[in-house]
C-alpha cells in the first residue's frame, strides 16, 4: 500500500497578501522589485492552487496579468528619451503594496488593542446631583471631618491663648450662640465661621452644640452642591426668639 501524504498550501485573503508573502520570503527590496522573478513565483503559486483543487479567484487573474503587463513593458527595448519622460513601470505596484504593507500593521496593531481592552470591564459613569444634595443633615463622618480640619488650622495658627482663670463652656450656650449667630447672617452660615472667634478650649463644645441642634431638628447642615463648602442653616418654622431665650 502506497503511503499517502497531504500538502497544505497556505491560503491567502487576496493578490496583495501573498505578493507581500512573497516579497518578504525572498527579501526582496520592495523599492526594486525584480518582476521576473516575482512574476514567475506568483504564476507558480497560482498553478498550484488550481492543482489542489483551489479556487482562483477574478482578483488573482487581474494581478496575474497586472505583472505580465508590467513583466513586459520592463523588457521592451527603450530609448534616452524613455528613460528621462516615463515613469518605472514598477511604481505603481510598489505604492500599493507599500500602502497594504501599512493596512497590515495598522491591522494587527487594533487586533492586539482590542485583545487587551477584552479583558476589562467598563461601567457608565455614575451621575452625580447637578444642583443640590438630598434635603438631609450631612453624616456625621462628614461633618467630623470638617471639624478636624478647623482643629488642624487653629493648631497651625498657634495662637497663645492667655488664661486668668479657668474658663466654663456649657452645650446650651453654645447652642444659643449658634442660633443667633444664624439669626443675624439671615439663617444660613458657613460650617467653619461657627468657630471663627473661639478659643481651642472651646470648639469642641461647639461642635457638640451644633450636632445637638441638628438632633433637635433646629437647623440643618448641608452642601449647595457636591464637594462644596459645607452650611447650616436654619430650620424653616424655627422660632428663633423662643430658642434663643435670654442671655
Amino acid at each position: 500500500m502506497e503511503d499517502s501524504y497531504k500538502v497544505r498550501l497556505e491560503v491567502f485573503e487576496g493578490p496583495m497578501e501573498l505578493l507581500l508573502h512573497l516579497i518578504d520570503k525572498k527579501k526582496i527590496d520592495i523599492y526594486d522589485i525584480p518582476i521576473a522573478e516575482l512574476t514567475g513565483q506568483y504564476l507558480a503559486y497560482l498553478d498550484k492552487m488550481t492543482s489542489y483543487n483551489i479556487e482562483v479567484t477574478s482578483e488573482f487573474l487581474v494581478m496575474a496579468a497586472t505583472l505580465l503587463q508590467i513583466k513586459a513593458k520592463m523588457m521592451m527595448p527603450k530609448t534616452k528619451e524613455d528613460d528621462e519622460e516615463e515613469e518605472d513601470p514598477r511604481a505603481e505596484l510598489v505604492r500599493r503594496i507599500i500602502e497594504y504593507r501599512r493596512y497590515k500593521e495598522v491591522t494587527a496593531e487594533l487586533s492586539d488593542m482590542i485583545v487587551a481592552q477584552e479583558k476589562y470591564c467598563a461601567r457608565p459613569p455614575a451621575k452625580l446631583p447637578e444642583e443640590k444634595l438630598p434635603p438631609n443633615n450631612l453624616s456625621v463622618e462628614l461633618l467630623v471631618e470638617a471639624f478636624s480640619t478647623i482643629l488642624k488650622v487653629k493648631e497651625e495658627i498657634a495662637i497663645p491663648e492667655v488664661l486668668v482663670t479657668r474658663e466654663e463652656f456649657r452645650i446650651e450656650d453654645k447652642m444659643k450662640d449658634v442660633l443667633r449667630l444664624l439669626q443675624s447672617a439671615g439663617g444660613e452660615i458657613l460650617f467653619s465661621d461657627v468657630f471663627n472667634l473661639a478659643s481651642r478650649s472651646e470648639l469642641i463644645i461647639i461642635f457638640l452644640a451644633v450636632l445637638e441642634l441638628i438632633r433637635n431638628n433646629e437647623v440643618i447642615v448641608r452642601q449647595k452642591q457636591n464637594f462644596s463648602e459645607i452650611y447650616i442653616f436654619s430650620k424653616e418654622g424655627t422660632a428663633f426668639e423662643g430658642n434663643l431665650g435670654d442671655t
